[in-house]
């Protein structure tokens, strides 16, 4: 059956490393969890419990993760905001995964999340048949999160309308939530809390109020600070996503990998890498969650119309379609890019220039 699913939840891929951190576990564990806030640090950046191995699962500065984790240990929510492409909804789902043994109680952000998905709903046949009743009440994951005192997810919060927003507020302050057609309430239990994302790039989508801001203990993830440091994410991301899925190709070489995240932080930052000449940037959100994108799309088409081996011509199939996402703007500063900086480095850059040359001209 685990392999009819399209993909698993994390506390499922993972279930091996979580069972062996919390087989040695030597230290407290605070209510409603699977295990102590050092394991779930040991869960997040890898390490060894006996003889298995944790692989990493966010790759970027340890203490960020602590602050996360230590938010969560309190009666306080957790806020992650970032950039696209930061990791923020995996590092969500794993610190659930590790904490919970589930990430799946989960409300996805959009201009049509209603508040009934933060508080609850209702079966309206039965509501019509009996009237308001426990039976008749269809409850949110964040309602299910309360009642089991575990961690409710909300992904892409300011794309929420202003009003679902509120609907957070007298949650995280009083811990409770009220059912007025049947004149009750329920209370959290320990352990209950609630891990929300947010979009630096969305901010003037539905800006959050100060009111619920508060509300939040705020982590921002940054961009990779470096460029060995995006290699070394992709790369690790790219290895487990092949894992998953059937894309029948060898894994991107280290050239492939430097090339692609050289060329989006270029493009991305609106300058070479050595600083020494200016790039225009692109309206594409060209983060490091795209690049994998990228590289697993290049395996597909190595896979299903090559011989396995990524070529030239792959990774540049795939980065027009990531970059050019404005056929007039970013098309035009796509090949600037292409003559005035990828032309001129010659060397391992020549076939690749040549590819997305020819794809140009089409």
């Amino acid at each position: 059956m685990s392999n009819e699913v399209q993909r698993q939840s994390a506390e499922i891929i993972f279930k091996k490393e979580i069972d062996a951190l919390i087989a040695e576990e030597k230290d407290k564990i605070p209510t409603g969890w699977k295990m102590s806030p050092r394991s779930v640090l040991k869960y997040i950046i890898g390490g060894k419990a006996g003889k298995t191995v944790i692989t990493p699962k966010y790759i970027g500065a340890d203490r960020l993760v602590e602050i996360a984790i230590s938010t969560l240990v309190t009666d306080r929510s957790l806020l992650l905001i970032g950039e696209p492409g930061t990791a923020k909804s995996w590092l969500s789902e794993h610190l659930t995964a590790a904490i919970n043994g589930d990430s799946t109680k989960v409300i996805q952000g959009t201009a049509g999340t209603t508040e009934e998905s933060i508080r609850y709903s209702w079966n309206y046949a039965l509501l019509i048949a009996k009237g308001p009743s426990m039976e008749a009440l269809i409850k949110s994951p964040i309602y299910n999160a309360m009642e089991s005192g575990t961690i409710a997810r909300v992904e892409e919060i300011s794309r929420c309308a202003s009003e679902v927003q509120d609907a957070l507020i007298s949650i995280l302050s009083e811990k409770r939530l009220a059912i007025a057609e049947l004149s009750t309430d329920v209370a959290a239990k320990k352990g209950f809390s609630i891990i929300a994302t947010a979009n630096t790039r969305d901010k003037g989508v539905n800006d959050m109020s100060s009111a619920l801001k508060r509300r939040f203990n705020i982590v921002v993830l940054p961009t990779p600070a470096t460029l060995e440091h995006e290699i070394k994410i992709v790369k690790t991301r790219i290895e487990q996503l092949a894992g998953s899925l059937d894309l029948n190709a060898k894994l991107p070489d280290d050239n492939a990998i430097e090339s692609i995240c050289t060329i989006f932080r270029e493009l991305r930052q609106g300058s070479t890498l050595d600083k020494k000449q200016k790039v225009k940037t692109t309206n594409s959100v060209l983060s490091t969650a795209e690049a994998i994108s990228l590289l697993a799309n290049s395996m597909a088409l190595a896979g299903g119309f090559g011989n396995g081996n990524i070529t030239s011509n792959d990774l540049a199939s795939a980065l027009q379609g990531a970059i050019v996402k404005d056929e007039d703007k970013d098309s035009s500063i796509w090949k600037e890019y292409l003559e005035n900086i990828m032309k001129k480095r010659g060397g391992e850059w020549s076939k690749l220039y040549s590819e997305c040359v020819k794809l140009n001209k089409k």
